[in-house]
């Protein structure tokens, strides 16, 4: 009887377990990708229009936002929560505790910035979008592109993976600085000055040692609320609040709240947060017109030109030039050629160029962007896909590493 009873809790266990791998993460946001442009093209597309557009919440509260708004605001948030947490535990007791290991990937998502952003304004130079395309390619989608060196990269060292997660967090979380400063059409201050003593007040409780979840759970969704109402897009409260969380534990606790939460909440942000946003976002028209406009239109063009030429050349070439100009350190263990398999992952700009591309241009404009999104991020992780499998062997010994 007892064991019966135990039996559904220990595969949900397993499930939640199941979602946390990278290769599982991965596979799901691909699915839900395909779901998106399988509906949104087939006869049924206009159902797929007007579940993502219908509104649902609180009109006095300033939270009657689409369905498609509330994955993109709302679900989001989760995901960046989770980020915020893992990036905080490699600052403070992971890989990125020494300085000079820390700016390596720092430097190569500035790069990783600044030069598909220089490339994208260069294609669409004069087109009327242009000052809004800029943006689009400056970010790197983490869980997809955690997924596909997870899947093709099992031979890799895992400072591979810590240079890609720090690379891609400090890039997300510049690409949301862009959205804060360059595409935020109102600031609230007082709102904004809410959520400063809501974070502050998270980080008290944190440092007092107070876990009642009682308290966390509102003051999130409070914090949350804060940073929407000021104007800012709302993921960045789940970015600070995971980077305020306690990542060294005490004598007497198992582990910190930081790894404690991350184990909890990664198969929710991983199963189904990024998917629901994926679902959402991805559902753009991919016809024979919509293909056309991807070699004609010049913003497409900005956009596949910024992720898969800029992204490989700033990250790379800015991490080249700080080794060997000693401003940081590279892994002993990756070799140069490895770090050029591990650029090409940043062109896969996906879930946060989605982002941007649907708050940086009108509707019509984005859509064909996000087309080109999807094309540009399919052609990196296939490009990286290949580069990772011939480095896995390398490293695996069937062939020299350099």
């Amino acid at each position: 009887m007892h064991a019966r009873l135990r039996r559904p809790k220990a595969a949900a266990a397993e499930f939640a377990r199941y979602l946390r791998t990278e290769t599982v993460g991965g596979v799901v946001l691909l699915v839900a990708t395909a779901i998106a442009l399988l509906w949104a093209n087939s006869p049924w597309g206009e159902s797929f229009r007007l579940l993502r557009d219908f509104p649902i919440g609180l009109d006095a509260l300033h939270l009657k936002l689409t369905v498609g708004e509330w994955a993109k605001d709302g679900l989001l948030a989760l995901f960046f929560f989770v980020v915020g947490l893992e990036l905080k535990r490699e600052l403070v007791i992971g890989e990125l505790a020494e300085v000079r290991s820390a700016l390596l990937p720092v430097i190569a998502a500035m790069g990783g910035m600044m030069v598909p952003a220089m490339v994208a304004l260069a294609v669409s130079a004069g087109s009327p979008g242009a000052q809004g395309a800029w943006a689009i390619p400056v970010a790197t989608d983490i869980a997809f592109a955690l997924g596909v060196l997870a899947l093709t990269g099992s031979g890799m060292p895992s400072s591979a993976r810590i240079f890609l997660l720090s690379l891609a967090v400090v890039d997300d979380l510049g690409a949301i600085a862009v959205i804060a400063i360059a595409f935020t059409a109102k600031f609230d201050l007082l709102a904004f000055g809410a959520a400063i003593l809501l974070c502050a007040l998270y980080w008290y409780l944190q440092h007092k040692r107070i876990r009642s979840s009682w308290l966390y759970v509102p003051i999130g969704l409070l914090t949350w609320y804060a940073v929407h109402a000021s104007g800012i897009h709302a993921t960045i409260a789940g970015v600070a609040l995971g980077l305020l969380t306690r990542v060294r534990p005490d004598p007497y606790e198992r582990e910190a709240p930081a790894l404690r939460l991350e184990h909890r909440l990664q198969p929710y942000s991983a199963g189904f947060a990024v998917p629901v946003f994926a679902l959402f976002a991805a559902g753009v028209p991919i016809g024979a017109d919509a293909l056309r406009m991807l070699t004609q239109d010049p913003i497409a063009l900005a956009v596949i030109a910024g992720l898969l030429a800029g992204k490989l050349l700033g990250i790379f070439g800015f991490s080249f030039v700080a080794v060997k100009l000693g401003l940081a350190e590279k892994p002993a263990e990756l070799s140069w050629r490895d770090m050029a398999a591990v650029a090409m992952l940043g062109g896969v700009g996906f879930t946060v160029s989605l982002l941007i591309a649907e708050l940086a241009l009108p509707a019509g404009e984005a859509e064909v962007a996000k087309a080109a999104v999807l094309v540009a991020s399919a052609v990196a992780a296939l490009l990286a896909a290949l580069m990772l499998l011939r480095r896995s062997r390398a490293h695996r010994g069937t062939e020299t590493v350099d």
